[in-house]
């Protein structure tokens, strides 16, 4: 079986609550109209956090390491031009950005061009290419 990378879209897991915390989400949940209770029930009310912060402004977006998504690009284009000895062309800047953008956002896209090219690269090996 090929190793998996890291799993770069995972969620962080739901906050622990205080006593206060928990109640007052209790006090949420049943003060919510049944359409809008629906909606919890479907995540899960574990799952659920009313206190969660709204998301960043684009431009202050992390990914899981920490970095934005012009910090990733700039690096990885720094380290690609350093490999090559040239800079590389707008399209490969641009599919760079793509998937910056994409693995920031947690873009679902994104996860499967991620697994196939680690997928596709384990059967170039496998293949001995």
């Amino acid at each position: 079986m090929a190793e998996r990378g890291p799993d770069i879209f995972a969620a962080p897991p739901p906050p622990d609550l205080t006593g206060d915390q928990e109640a007052c989400k209790r006090q949420i949940y049943e003060a919510m109209s049944p359409r809008r209770r629906r909606f919890v029930d479907r995540m899960g009310y574990e799952a659920w956090d009313p206190f969660q912060k709204p998301k960043e402004p684009m431009d202050i977006r992390q990914d899981t390491s920490g970095r934005t998504t012009q910090e990733l690009v700039r690096l990885f284009l720094q380290e690609k031009s350093r490999e090559t000895g040239e800079a590389p062309g707008n399209a490969y800047s641009q599919g760079a950005l793509d998937c910056a953008l994409g693995v920031v956002n947690k873009d679902e896209k994104y996860r499967g061009v991620y697994e196939f090219c680690l997928w596709y690269n384990e059967l170039l090996k496998r293949s001995g290419k």
